[in-house]
């Protein structure tokens, strides 16, 4: 079944694409901005387009303009067309008659934050071979997990001030997975469901995919808004509430102690349940985030969501739950309309990667600590007018724009073959114009290589704001 984009959505996630004046055709920046939303995602493959007349109406251009840019991304393989059926989004290569004409293809990619996988890798997968002949003569179904990936789980949250048993860990397909599966417990179609905004883009998405609304709670500058939480949860009642607490992304940023204390009372007070992502936990510079957030209210209803992909590998494709025993049970039961469990061979290798975890992680930490520092060295030298906060962990940067550029600087690097993670993929419609999430995961000179290519489109893109602002004082 194919999926309508309202005119209104559609305009509110184009954002400000249109550059005026600009020596750019319209229908050409048109083009590149509605290639950025399918390159993103935001415009999921089969969404049926708005027709020409209403979608000309609403951006206030000619006919003639979205003929053209539909016209453009056709030819391009990225929509399909059909008399008196409309435009939808396709898969760019699926078309059958190609132009020669096409961008140029990304060749580089920033706007994942995620880094390759190291030797230590190929050793944990050897290591789980071997281990593999102990475990063949079992089915290899097992909904909860390896019972010795759980204890070592389960010692990691008691070191870290969270009293936890290996009856209280779910190993699952990575966070997402997990995310998925706690929706499909906890929520029904309508329930609202609170999230940080800016945030995680595929979990406003795997929200959505649970026919949830999500109910947004705007991030300040510095720390976490616990007033507006305990509004939103009195104002809206919402089945749960998504949090990342350890080095948020987009943001880096990590909240304290005492923060902490008062979102899980909040909890427990208002019956609340808490999906706390914990992704990037182990991923700190200077010093290690305050305990789980669970342990400072243990009659909070909180479910702590692990994995593997952001400290070791994203390959592993394998993450944790930790709850009370109850609450596992039932993510057991839940979890047959999903899956029967996750892949042995992968919790092996974690296994034998949490055994070495002490002598792994510094080593990452490290390579992240100078990836982190020179990147941001290369954005003070080539973008002097980006704002941004040097993160004390994660994997990216939060950047400030000067203006509100962002859709149009990453639809014109998209052109010359950067992919860029554009401030609008992270909130609810209609804010993160003004930001990038610049990752610092790749190397130095993959990195410079980079900035070098984005800084004159950047030096333009500038000027030309600059030169209508001038304008429009006069």
């Amino acid at each position: 079944m194919l999926r309508r984009s309202t005119t209104q959505s559609l305009v509110r996630l184009l954002g400000h694409w249109q550059e005026t004046p600009s020596s750019t055709p319209l229908w050409r920046q048109l083009t590149d901005a509605l290639r950025l939303l399918i390159l993103d995602g935001r415009l999921p493959l089969g969404t049926r387009l708005p027709g020409e007349r209403e979608f000309a109406s609403a951006l206030g251009v000619s006919r003639t303009t979205i003929a053209s840019a539909l016209a453009q991304l056709r030819d391009e393989g990225y929509v399909q067309s059909r008399q008196g059926s409309g435009s939808t989004v396709t898969l760019a290569g699926e078309s059958a008659q190609r132009s020669s004409r096409l961008p140029t293809s990304p060749t580089l990619d920033l706007s994942t934050a995620a880094l390759a996988a190291g030797a230590e890798i190929h050793q944990a997968y050897s290591h789980a071979l071997g281990a593999l002949p102990g475990y063949l003569s079992h089915t290899g179904y097992d909904q909860q997990g390896l019972p010795e990936l759980r204890e070592a789980i389960a010692r990691r949250y008691c070191a870290r001030g969270l009293p936890t048993t290996a009856d209280e860990i779910m190993l699952v397909n990575g966070a997402l997975s997990g995310l998925a599966l706690i929706l499909r417990y906890l929520t029904g179609p309508g329930d609202r469901v609170v999230v940080e905004t800016p945030t995680y883009p595929l979990a406003i998405a795997a929200i959505e995919g649970a026919s949830c609304r999500p109910v947004a709670l705007p991030l300040p500058h510095n720390g976490w808004d616990t007033d507006g939480l305990a509004a939103i949860i009195a104002q809206t009642a919402p089945r749960l509430a998504y949090l990342m607490p350890d080095f948020q992304n987009p943001t880096g940023q990590c909240m304290d102690a005492a923060t902490r204390q008062i979102v899980a009372d909040l909890s427990a007070r208002t019956c609340t349940a808490l999906v706390v992502d914990e992704t990037m936990v182990d991923l700190w510079y200077n010093a290690p985030p305050p305990p789980p957030l669970a342990a400072f209210n243990t009659d909070a209803p909180i479910i702590t969501v692990g994995s593997t992909g952001k400290s070791f590998w994203g390959g592993l494709r394998l993450g944790w739950l930790r709850a009370s025993s109850q609450t596992i049970a039932a993510l057991i039961q839940t979890r047959d309309t999903l899956d029967l469990g996750s892949p042995l061979l992968e919790q092996l290798a974690t296994c034998w990667l949490l055994d070495n975890e002490k002598k792994l992680l510094p080593e990452r930490r490290r390579l992240l600590t100078a990836r982190r520092d020179m990147c941001a060295e290369l954005m003070r030298e080539y973008f002097p007018q980006w704002k941004f906060v040097l993160p004390e962990g994660g994997l990216s940067f939060w950047v400030e724009l000067p203006e509100m550029m962002a859709t149009r600087f990453a639809a014109r690097a998209e052109s010359s073959g950067i992919h860029l993670g554009v401030g609008t993929r992270f909130g609810l419609a209609g804010g993160g114009e003004r930001n990038l999430r610049i990752p610092f995961t790749l190397d130095d000179e993959t990195l410079k290589r980079a900035f070098t290519t984005l800084q004159p489109i950047w030096a333009m893109l500038a000027g030309q704001h600059g030169a209508n602002r001038i304008r429009k004082i006069i």
